[in-house]
């Protein structure tokens, strides 16, 4: 299927821009709790700014999803790194202006970059034999890792020794958004598009109606493994940076934190795609969602850096395993001309869940503190790895034709 076609280039070119993405991506984590409560001088919003991403993030993935299966990947790809550009000027503006009305609107620009960026693992795994496919997702995720670097080596300087007020978020908003130009870049190099890769050892199909494909065997488990460990995941993350303040941490600290996960999320990757490919996508999620409860429970106690490093590497390793599994899952169930759709919809799901997650987590740590929001997230993590253990794997079906 892909001997004829540049299949690693176009990988190693979609995982370049996802360093870029994942730069834009720290900054959002690291500052996006702080920046609207800075602007508006309302603490008990302090979750509303991830709120905000990630909702956008997951109403831009479903569309995303749907165009990209129209039109090819790149196309709709491309705009994502528009509008993460366009995403970081404007959230620089409303900082420089006091303006909440641009943060949002910025906020919101880059959130829906992300969902759609994020589209690119999917691009990547099609462009693959199935059983090859946790590994070439896992190409394009490992671009993330470098990623990682761009906080405390780009970020973590521009705001060590100021005081956190709106003006010093100015020039790294800017910085973000420049990065996203140089994904940009990347996106237009890939060629050619990877669903027309995907559809050159593919028998060409009609694409189901979505309500079919979500109750085909498996779609539904592998949604729900997606969804949790996503939700989980970012509900968690996006908060992190307001504990660590509240542990008396600085600001420039908390980007070793996120390094740390970031790092935890891509670092294995490599390894974690032959894992998931070996082990099977059923064992893959059951473990990573007990790995996440597990590390987010860590919280309790580990309050220092170095120890919500570890406990956030662990967050993200978790994520990594389930996350990756479930994707693939999804991807082996769909037909070319269905794929877009369903992780599209997937990421939808996600990214609500997730930005719901932020909102009662932003409640939830201003009532009870960390331990609320570690205690919780555990829990929410661990009951649907157990009642998937506790159902049988089934082998993978095929995708089926539409009627």
């Amino acid at each position: 299927m892909t001997d004829a076609y540049p299949v690693r280039r176009n990988a190693l070119l979609l995982a370049a821009g996802l360093v870029c993405l994942s730069g834009m991506f720290q900054l959002a984590v690291a500052v996006a709790t702080v920046t609207l409560v800075l602007v508006t001088g309302i603490e008990g919003i302090l979750g509303l700014g991830p709120a905000i991403f990630l909702t956008a993030s997951a109403l831009a993935a479903g569309p995303a999803g749907r165009a990209m299966d129209r039109f090819g990947r790149m196309p709709v790809i491309r705009v994502g790194f528009a509008a993460g550009i366009a995403g970081g000027a404007v959230t620089a503006a409303g900082c420089a202006l006091d303006s909440a009305a641009l943060v949002i609107a910025g906020f919101a620009l880059a959130g829906g970059a992300s969902g759609i960026v994020l589209l690119s693992r999917a691009a990547a795994a099609e462009m693959f034999p199935p059983e090859r496919r946790g590994r070439g997702m896992a190409l394009v995720l490992f671009g993330a890792v470098f990623g990682a670097l761009l906080g405390p080596l780009v970020f973590g300087p521009l705001f060590a020794g100021k005081e956190l007020e709106t003006d010093a978020l100015v020039v790294p908003w800017l910085v973000a958004g420049g990065v996203m130009i140089v994904g940009l870049v990347f996106a237009f190099a890939v060629r050619p598009d990877p669903k027309t890769i995907a559809g050159s050892g593919e028998a060409e199909r009609a694409a189901a109606p979505l309500g079919r494909i979500v109750r085909r065997p498996g779609v539904p488990t592998a949604l729900l493994a997606a969804v949790t460990s996503f939700a989980v995941m970012v509900g968690v993350m996006n908060l992190t940076g307001y504990v660590a303040i509240g542990h008396g941490h600085e600001q420039s600290d908390v980007f070793h934190v996120i390094s740390a996960h970031i790092v935890g999320m891509y670092g294995l990757v490599l390894v974690v795609g032959d894992v998931v490919d070996r082990v099977g996508r059923h064992r893959a999620i059951v473990v990573g969602l007990l790995l996440m409860s597990a590390s987010t429970l860590g919280l309790v106690w580990l309050q220092s850096i170095a120890g919500m490093s570890v406990a956030l590497f662990g967050l993200g390793l978790g994520w990594n395993l389930s996350y990756v599994a479930a994707t693939t899952e999804l991807v082996s169930l769909t037909a070319a001309s269905e794929r877009g759709r369903l992780v599209g919809f997937s990421d939808l799901l996600s990214g609500l869940a997730g930005a719901g997650l932020a909102l009662v987590g932003g409640v939830t740590f201003a009532e009870t503190g960390a331990n609320g929001l570690a205690l919780g997230g555990a829990v929410l993590a661990a009951v649907p790895a157990l009642w998937i253990f506790a159902r049988r794997a089934a082998p993978t079906p095929t995708a089926e034709p539409a009627a």
